[in-house]
């Protein structure tokens, strides 16, 4: 169950879904309505990781994984197509069949790098192009599978956001719309009223263990976003990292090669109108590596990136 806690006036929702801590904040001092926005987020966020999990055996994903012909529902296959948008834009280098390589690989802080070998052994089961995808069919070859999480996060954050958004618009029109802010374990999205600017949400960047300096498209020094709508994604190494013979090797795997993505930045914030968006180009800069500047500059979005 969600909990619930007053601020001085606002109210801070929270729950934990994906493998994350969920918040939300309400910014209104009614209890009722910050308690039926704060559920409406746990639904959507659980029935998002249950159905997109990879981890359960009871859902589309593993019915996929199995390596059978699947008829897929329409907001899978849109996630699906999506991903094939995202492989042939990155050049192969965003490819949720990458995600087997994790048998391999452990970010837990140590120092155990695997093998080549384990990594050979790997990577004839990565790659998207050897899946048969058309929309709504799907069959995967034998010992291949696919996942969601590198998009399924921020598709919560903004799928949570229109509902919210669908919430107030069924509301009297005597009962105005508040701002509210939706953080799913750092992927954020922020809801302002209509013809109202609402309220500035401060969020922190964050800079890693190590303190380092943080370094943006408007700002090299500051570390705090002030939003008052659209939505902030962060990729990076700060959690999920190995670290052996003095060499850092962040968890963001290159999927033609197996291995980390080098010299790429240790973090890269993003902002823009949505969080799936957001999170796409984050994690797009990150394989990058250290290019990453240079294709944020190019697509025109806030940033700010630590290396």
């Amino acid at each position: 169950m969600p909990t619930l806690e007053q601020k001085q006036d606002y109210f801070a929702g929270h729950f934990n879904a994906m493998a994350s801590p969920c918040e939300i904040l309400i910014d209104t001092t009614d209890e009722v309505i910050a308690r039926q926005i704060t559920s409406i987020a746990e639904n959507e966020a659980k029935r998002i990781e249950h159905k997109l999990s990879r981890y359960r055996e009871n859902n589309i994903i593993h019915q996929i994984n199995s390596g059978n012909k699947v008829t897929v529902d329409d907001e899978t296959a849109r996630l699906l197509d999506y991903a094939d948008k995202l492989f042939e834009l990155s050049d192969g280098l965003f490819d949720i069949t990458a995600g087997v390589l994790r048998r391999a690989w452990q970010f837990d802080g140590s120092n155990n790098v695997p093998e080549q070998a384990d990594i050979d052994f790997l990577l004839p089961l990565v790659g998207w192009k050897k899946i048969q995808w058309e929309n709504p069919d799907i069959t995967l070859p034998a010992g291949m599978e696919i996942d969601l999480g590198g998009i399924g996060k921020e598709y919560a954050v903004d799928r949570t956001a229109k509902l919210v958004q669908l919430f107030f618009d069924k509301q009297d029109h005597n009962q105005q719309q508040v701002s509210v802010l939706l953080n799913f374990g750092g992927d954020i999205a922020v809801l302002t009223p209509k013809n109202h600017p609402g309220r500035s949400w401060t969020i922190g960047i964050d800079t890693g263990i190590d303190g380092d300096a943080v370094v943006g498209s408007k700002n090299n020094t500051h570390t705090l976003i002030a939003l008052t709508a659209g939505a902030v994604a962060t990729s990076g190494d700060s959690r999920r990292f190995l670290i052996k013979d003095d060499i850092r090797y962040g968890h963001i795997l290159d999927p033609r090669t197996g291995w980390p993505v080098k010299n790429a930045p240790a973090s890269v914030t993003v902002a823009t109108e949505t969080c799936t968006d957001a999170g796409m180009l984050s994690t797009l800069a990150l394989l990058h590596g250290s290019e990453a500047e240079t294709f944020l500059n190019e697509q025109g979005v806030d940033h700010w990136l630590r290396w």
